[in-house]
């Protein structure tokens, strides 16, 4: 039973060691999330901007 568990424990130990090619894995991933991240903010600042262009449209258009 414990060589197995030693054996188990070698194996797992050995497949976390391996990083290679992980880093630019890790940065890809990140690049995406970031990329995402900005989508969805500059999709928000557009409606909002949206809004703000049209209620002062209202606005001009009824003061004259």
């Amino acid at each position: 039973m414990l060589t197995l568990f030693a054996a188990g424990y070698d194996y797992l130990k050995a497949r976390f060691q391996r990083e290679e090619g992980a880093v630019a894995t890790e940065y890809g991933l990140l690049l995406f999330l970031v990329a995402l991240a900005i989508i969805i903010a500059l999709g928000a600042l557009a409606a909002a901007l949206v809004g703000v262009f049209t209620d002062s449209a209202d606005v001009l258009s009824g003061a004259t």
